[in-house]
């Protein structure tokens, strides 16, 4: 048998986790605030709140130039042992579970492309509950670069086995829409992470979004819905 020579071309979503399917920047911003402290450091939570979403790594470096690294990993290990004791809190923002399943209904590969540390993100798995929903996610042991580099949506692609041409980016954060545009995947964002509309629009957002409900009920007419149809636009 002749081999199809038009195979229908695979399309996927990625989505980021914290802030965009979970809602947790704030205790991210929480548990830094917390580790700087622990370091003597006097960061403010505002400041310290418009970086989640950036690597922990950059994070640091950014308020705090010259890092030694021995406090560098200091300040990292604080940050996961305070946001540990979050996690019993956490919880998926609303509809999360029927966007993914429409996501994954409409025929597209789902990926969740997190840079969160593994255990976090086997936490993050469980809270979601969205089962065949999702077909492959990734943490930070897929990047060697955080975000904004690309690097992690690089390797969901990759797992998905989608083209960056054939994708559409969904997050809450600046980070996230300058990681999507490194690689020209168009990012619909969400506001519900605690970035405003005109920040992630003037960083190059396509789409904003107020939260994955919000998204849900525009999904037909959204880039996804699109995506799916096979009519999204470059």
């Amino acid at each position: 048998m002749a081999a199809d020579s038009n195979p229908v071309k695979k399309r996927g979503v990625l989505f980021d986790v914290d802030g965009t399917l979970i809602d947790s920047s704030y205790f991210h911003a929480m548990a830094w605030w917390q580790a700087f402290r622990r370091e003597g450091l006097d960061v403010e939570m505002s400041s310290i709140h418009r970086l989640v979403g950036m690597g922990g790594d950059r994070l640091v470096q950014n308020q705090v130039p010259d890092c030694p690294r021995d406090m560098l990993e200091d300040l990292k290990s604080a940050h996961g042992a305070v946001f540990s004791t979050f996690w019993p809190t956490l919880r998926p923002f609303d509809s999360v579970r029927d966007l993914l399943a429409a996501c994954s209904g409409s025929g597209l590969a789902v990926g969740l492309a997190s840079s969160a540390q593994k255990r976090d993100l086997e936490v993050s798995r469980h809270i979601l509950d969205a089962g065949s929903s999702i077909d492959a996610w990734t943490s930070s042991e897929d990047a060697e670069e955080s975000k904004p580099a690309p690097d992690i949506l690089v390797a969901c692609l990759e797992k998905l086995e989608v083209s960056p041409g054939d994708a559409v980016f969904v997050g809450d954060a600046v980070w996230d829409v300058k990681a999507g545009a490194a690689i020209g995947v168009p990012v619909v964002a969400l506001t519900c992470g605690g970035i405003s509309e005109a920040e992630l629009r003037d960083a190059g957002a396509a789409e904003v979004y107020d939260n994955p409900r919000h998204l849900l009920e525009h999904l037909e007419s959204s880039l996804i819905g699109r995506l799916a149809a096979g009519s999204l636009s470059a």
